[in-house]
């Protein structure tokens, strides 16, 4: 996820001048409000055009939101601006990106499956290392059965989650919630439609 033209493609994506996953946050992560306290520090993984980093950033938290696409994150500094909250956003390569380590009380990884097998992993393993002890993690995204439905997501069912991979991935972490389901959701006109999902509520071992 490298080349310029994987920039470029993400870019084109979110040149349109409206918000491809809308502005209000995801509906799984903002269920999760009483978990989170004003003053945390927070990561939103490839946050795109903002809307779960500025969320975030309204309930007090110190915001910090990454994406790959220039477009999107002009386009997040803007709802930013909007709603008059602070974020630092930062354009990264989750391939490359350094995981600081002990660095967030809360990391929001909504829907990242561009990423592949080999990249879900590192990612996972960098979500474990940025987490402080007893740090927070909210994820949510698609099972395989996403395909069928197609109203979102890659077509590629290895980039898919399922509760089974995700329990052995965090298997030393407090599982607090763990739940597979199908919903509507509708978030712009990139997530639209009875979706096949699965979320995660988990705690870092203090």
């Amino acid at each position: 996820m490298s080349d310029q033209n994987d920039q470029d493609r993400w870019n084109a994506r979110y040149a349109g001048d409206g918000y491809l996953f809308g502005t209000s946050p995801n509906t799984f992560l903002a269920s999760q409000r009483h978990l989170l306290a004003s003053g945390q520090r927070a990561l939103a993984v490839a946050d795109g055009e903002g809307r779960n980093g500025v969320w975030l950033a309204e309930q007090g938290l110190r915001v910090t939101a990454t994406d790959f696409s220039a477009t999107a994150l002009e386009k997040a500094r803007l709802l930013a601006a909007s709603r008059g909250v602070e974020v630092s956003f930062v354009q990264a390569d989750l391939a490359t990106w350094e995981w600081t380590e002990n660095s967030f009380d809360v990391v929001a990884a909504i829907f990242i499956q561009f990423a592949d097998p080999k990249l879900r992993e590192a990612i996972f393993r960098g979500i474990r290392r940025t987490l402080v002890p007893g740090g927070l993690l909210l994820l949510q995204g698609y099972r395989p059965e996403q395909l069928q439905y197609g109203t979102g997501g890659p077509p590629h069912a290895e980039n898919m989650y399922t509760a089974a991979m995700l329990r052995e991935a965090f298997h030393d972490f407090e599982i607090i919630s763990l739940i597979e389901h199908d919903s509507v959701i509708q978030e712009g006109t990139g997530h639209h439609g009875v979706s096949a999902l699965v979320d995660l509520v988990a705690r870092k071992p203090s």
